[in-house]
């Protein structure tokens, strides 16, 4: 099997840095090659917020996903990303959707030029992942063959409503509406993008819960998931690249 090559892409400001960068150290510890996306091809930084760490921000990265943050940014491939247009989805085998809260992750999933680019990742059956607000990509990502969404048939899980009321309680009265990033919850936005809402699943906090369905994997949110969903990508990568 050859080393997988994955597509990293990210918004210029406020993605999470445990959600990008722990998929990113189990991928490259694997022997995985990695490129990173950014809308004009400038060097994305995390949340701010999220790098004050657990004990120190409401929602802040824990001390795993600060590591894995410092090492990522330090790599060379982080700090050479290439432009969204200039995504060529024959190079990769696989691509990771982040997440995160803020204002700036906007860019990335109201996104159309990456949002098409979605859309050829699964035409073409490659692996894809997204955790958090990152299904949104994919809710919003429309095959012009069919009119709907990619994730229309799939079984998915993303950034359930508890625990977004959970993040917005947790941190509306610091900075009010910081992290609600749209007034529809992502849950429903999900749900609306699939054939039935049966497709939908939400686990049980504070276990792990990852979705795999054959081509994709989601997931919910960091502090449950993050290492179960990284591992559960990689996995499913190399399984169908044998």
């Amino acid at each position: 099997m050859k080393n997988p090559h994955v597509l990293i892409p990210l918004p210029d400001l406020d993605f999470d840095p445990t959600e990008s960068a722990t998929p990113w150290r189990i991928c490259t510890a694997r022997g995985w090659q990695t490129t990173f996306a950014t809308e004009a091809g400038a060097i994305a930084s995390a949340d701010p917020r999220l790098l004050l760490g657990f004990f120190r921000g409401p929602l802040g990265a824990g001390p795993m996903g600060l590591a894995d943050y410092r090492s990522m940014i330090r790599s060379e491939a982080y700090q050479r990303p290439i432009k969204y247009v200039d995504i060529t989805v024959n190079d990769f085998d696989a691509i990771l959707l982040t997440g995160g809260h803020a204002p700036g992750m906007r860019q990335f999933l109201e996104s159309r030029e990456l949002g098409q680019k979605v859309v050829q990742f699964f035409k073409q059956e490659k692996g894809v992942g997204a955790i958090c607000h990152g299904v949104l990509v994919l809710a919003r990502a429309i095959d012009p063959d069919t009119g709907r969404s990619v994730i229309f048939d799939y079984r998915v899980t993303a950034l359930t409503k508890l625990l977004e009321r959970i993040g917005y309680a947790s941190t509306s009265w610091l900075f009010g509406r910081r992290f609600r990033t749209y007034d529809m919850y992502v849950e429903d936005e999900v749900q609306s993008a699939l054939r039935t809402t049966s497709q939908f699943t939400r686990g049980t906090i504070p276990l792990p819960h990852v979705e795999v369905d054959r081509n994709l994997v989601t997931s919910r949110y960091w502090l449950f998931d993050a290492v179960r969903y990284s591992k559960d990508f990689a996995d499913m990568v190399e399984r169908r690249l044998r």
